[in-house]
């Protein structure tokens, strides 16, 4: 048997791996680029809420998508049944209807398969009986309200998936990756003389059901979840106007991710439709301002062994001492702008085709000291965590709103306020980050991206970052 044989084995039964080549290479005979993805997936769920089993589920999905891709366009067909006469038929409907274009790159380089996973093979799910983990979810219910004795609502989510993705391109190359994916999520209500507020804290990542369930990491969850509750029991309305900012280290790095990565993804700026469209090798931050996009860094939400065309997976520097260095390309596009793929091509299922997307963004350490930066800070907020945003990608302008943030004077906290929104452009706040912090944080693993109607998951983080004249959202005093 060959390397490539052994690892089409999981589809011996209803494929003839002979037969689904010949398939696709008809399916993409006159077209560029093209690939056969295929998918098995499962995802477990539980939402125990107000001292009840709420949901729970146990899906089992799989499927196959075959795409082929001349010039600007794609054709896509796809089905959830796996076998040789659902693949050949996918493959004849694939048509573009107009002159031929020479046969897919028959030299094309084979990809290396030794790429080093980045996230652990085992079964995300865990040897836990059922019984057990709604023990466990009762448990961390009747924790949170044995430490804080005012909360009306406990709300805990526990997730595990398992994505098995095989890739098949014409130059006889397959590519097999094993995604496991967990997520804990805690949040909780407390009432405070006749007030109430909402505190949330969850975590995850790809790796085993068992690390996030320990008891020590689901108390800090619960923990951190009331102690964000109260501190918007104890919030004033927020200041509006132009001031000065500090974000915090971590998951504010959710405005970078918004405001300035989808900006720098490859089909925008084919389009000419970013914000920094045309500006390779151009000043667009400050002169200290790194960021990167890297989906090899180990057990990370956002991370993949190789994208969803079968390119590996890199470290991309983005950004670089403030210039801009590169966009983040799926194969299409790359080829489109005459450069290589980064290992960015990705979709949400064997249903969707794939694109340019981000995986772990982020902005480097600094050399301040994030206490400095405060001190800095003479009339302005302090925000150290965010909910939704939305975003314009063709002119940056962003509008997020906080979940925690402070008002500070002369480097000192004040007080939280409530309510705060930050609004500005991508491009104009980066130019305005006066210190980087030398604390950099990435998410605690929770973060999904959309685009297009798919949803990834994806990294964000960055250190403490001092920005200036930024318009905050609010009411005036």
């Amino acid at each position: 048997m060959s390397e490539i044989d052994a690892t089409f084995k999981p589809f011996e039964k209803n494929l003839d791996f002979k037969k689904t080549l010949t398939y696709l290479k008809t399916a993409i005979n006159k077209a560029d680029d093209g690939e056969l993805f295929l998918e098995r997936s499962q995802n477990e769920s539980f939402l125990f809420d107000d001292r009840k089993l709420k949901q729970s589920s146990f899906n089992f999905k799989e499927g196959f998508g075959i795409r082929a891709i001349k010039g600007e366009r794609t054709a896509y067909s796809h089905s959830s049944e796996i076998n040789n006469n659902k693949i050949k038929n996918a493959a004849e409907s694939i048509s573009f209807r107009n002159k031929e274009f020479d046969l897919i790159n028959k030299n094309s380089t084979r990809l290396n398969n030794d790429v080093k996973r980045v996230y652990s093979n085992e079964n995300p799910f865990h040897n836990i009986e059922l019984s057990n983990k709604l023990k466990l979810l009762k448990k961390i219910d009747e924790y949170a309200r044995q430490t804080e004795k005012n909360i009306q609502q406990v709300s805990v989510s526990l997730n595990a998936s398992l994505q098995e993705v095989f890739i098949l391109r014409a130059e006889e190359n397959i590519l097999n990756d094993i995604r496991p994916m967990v997520r804990i999520y805690v949040s909780v209500i407390i009432e405070e003389n006749g007030k109430r507020e909402s505190g949330s804290s969850g975590g995850g990542g790809r790796f085993n059901l068992s690390e996030i369930i320990n008891e020590k990491n689901w108390k800090k969850h619960v923990d951190e979840a009331i102690r964000i509750a109260k501190v918007n029991l104890r919030a004033k309305p927020a200041p509006a106007g132009v001031m000065d900012i500090v974000l915090g280290p971590g998951w504010p790095g959710v405005m970078l991710h918004e405001a300035v990565g989808h900006g720098l993804e490859g089909d925008f700026n084919r389009k000419e439709t970013s914000a920094f469209s045309n500006l390779i090798g151009k000043k667009v931050a400050s002169k200290n301002v790194t960021v990167i996009d890297d989906g090899t860094i180990p057990d990370r939400r956002g991370s993949i062994t190789y994208d969803d065309e079968g390119s590996p997976s890199k470290r991309n520097i983005l950004i670089e001492d403030g210039i801009l260095i590169n966009y983040m390309q799926d194969r299409q596009n790359a080829r489109l702008m005459n450069t290589l793929s980064t290992g960015n091509g990705r979709r949400q299922s064997f249903a969707h085709p794939p694109m340019p997307r981000m995986t772990n963004t982020f902005m480097t350490s600094g050399k301040d000291d994030p206490k400095n930066l405060l001190k800095d800070l003479k009339d302005g907020i302090y925000a150290v965590g965010f909910s939704g945003g939305q975003v314009d990608i063709t002119n940056g302008k962003f509008v997020f709103s906080c979940t925690e943030a402070y008002k500070v004077k002369n480097g000192t906290i004040l007080y939280p306020v409530k309510g705060a929104t930050l609004i500005g452009d991508g491009p104009g706040a980066m130019k305005k980050i006066q210190g980087i912090g030398n604390d950099l944080s990435l998410d605690p693993g929770i973060g999904n991206c959309g685009k297009a109607g798919q949803w990834v998951p994806v990294g964000v983080g960055q250190p403490t970052v001092y920005i200036s004249g930024l318009t905050i959202g609010g009411r005036n005093f």
